[in-house]
């Protein structure tokens, strides 16, 4: 991430001054320190706009993260800190979005899958009819 790119996959670096930045001071407690310092960051990455991305990969992140992608971090005290954190996040968050779902293949049960259903549901069925009184048949 040193090098001016968010390197998201093999197939994927983005380029940081693609990514809109935005500072603020950060809420909680921390003193004379977190008043005066704007150490929140928020990273907003448009998928829509971003020359990086194939059509593929567009249209994959469009439909699970929407236009826009924003990232807060606010979790250390060092606007440098929450830098990285924010462009760890976006990355994993791109990552995670460009995993493709293998389909799952229709299979039938083995035969000791059945077998063992099959003696579960008589062994049941054995024990509830034990419990029965005398009367009930």
């Amino acid at each position: 991430m040193a090098s001016g790119f968010i390197f998201v996959n093999k197939h994927l670096s983005i380029p940081i001054h693609e990514i809109e930045w935005r500072f603020s001071s950060s809420g909680g407690p921390g003193g004379q320190h977190a008043n005066t310092s704007n150490t929140r960051v928020e990273a907003l990455f448009s998928i829509v706009d971003s020359p990086s991305l194939t059509d593929t990969q567009r249209e994959v992140l469009l439909i699970k993260l929407g236009d826009r992608l924003r990232i807060v971090a606010s979790d250390e005290r060092s606007q440098l800190q929450n830098r990285e954190l924010a462009m760890d996040r976006l990355a994993e968050r791109l990552r995670s979005a460009l995993v493709v779902q293998r389909r799952r293949s229709a299979t039938r049960p083995t035969r000791g899958s059945v077998e063992r259903r099959l003696s579960i549901k008589r062994a049941t069925s054995e024990q509830k009819r034990l419990r029965r009184s005398k009367g009930d048949d």
